[in-house]
């Protein structure tokens, strides 16, 4: 994977790697709470890919998805780590996923819902991260159930329960997290979807950047760059994704 002006060009036009990181899922990215700065699975790809191009790197920090596909979208950040979705991909050039997440249900202890397919059902109010996967997921698949809109992702639980909503929805590692921290919750079993993590590059760099990227998503699955580097950040709910089958990485 030798570089050339041209890809530089593409990836790096001012002359630094900016890679958009989304805090708002921790799966992907969070906060140091020694150093304050961020790191992850996300962080530590990008690393990489600026390494491999033998450019300085810059993270362009964002706190919810939606604000770090509209960096790249924008052009104001070179990539960016996303789940790959339709209307994302009109603007974006998506390589194949890097790890599979599951999207999962959140009610109270007493909620007389057991099951993800009772979820879709009128007067049932469904709070999602504005501009999330499971925001853009969702908005398509439900057809009875009124979906409200949290800030960020991480701050669904808490606005599910100030604002007295019956489901919030989001990553399943999240919400554990949420209903141990704040008790009196549980999750539904299973998951409502398969959250499929990509990295993506605006598709105005071209042909070449993209299969560039999708090759380098391919090395590092298959390297085991992607298994270490979720082990050495301990992230459960998550799994690496499968090899392409005609990789050529």
């Amino acid at each position: 994977m030798k570089t050339d002006h041209e890809l530089l060009s593409a990836f790096a036009p001012t002359g630094v790697l900016r890679a958009s990181i989304n805090l708002g899922n921790p799966i992907l990215a969070n906060t140091d709470p020694a150093t304050g700065q961020p790191g992850g699975v996300s962080v530590d790809l990008a690393t990489e890919l600026a390494r491999r191009l033998d450019v300085k790197l810059e993270l362009v920090v964002f706190k919810s998805a939606g604000e770090s596909v509209n960096a790249v979208a924008a052009e104001q950040a070179d990539v960016g780590f996303f789940a790959i979705d339709p209307l994302r991909g009109e603007q974006i050039a998506f390589t194949a996923p890097y790890v599979v997440i599951e999207g999962a249900y959140l009610v109270r202890q007493d909620s007389p819902i057991n099951g993800n397919d009772e979820v879709d059902s009128k007067g049932l109010r469904v709070v999602v991260g504005k501009g999330s996967a499971y925001d853009l997921y969702l908005t398509r698949e439900l057809k009875q159930a009124e979906i409200f809109r949290a800030p960020t992702s991480p701050a669904v639980v808490d606005t599910f329960l100030q604002e007295n909503m019956e489901v919030a929805a989001g990553v399943k590692q999240q919400l554990q997290a949420d209903a141990q921290r704040l008790g009196g919750l549980r999750l539904l079993d299973g998951h409502f979807m398969l959250i499929r993590q990509a990295m993506g590059v605006p598709k105005s760099r071209g042909d070449k950047a993209s299969a560039y990227l999708s090759a380098f998503v391919e090395a590092m699955k298959k390297s085991g760059f992607v298994a270490e580097a979720l082990a050495r950040h301990k992230i459960q709910g998550a799994a690496v994704a499968p090899l392409e089958a005609d990789s050529q990485a």
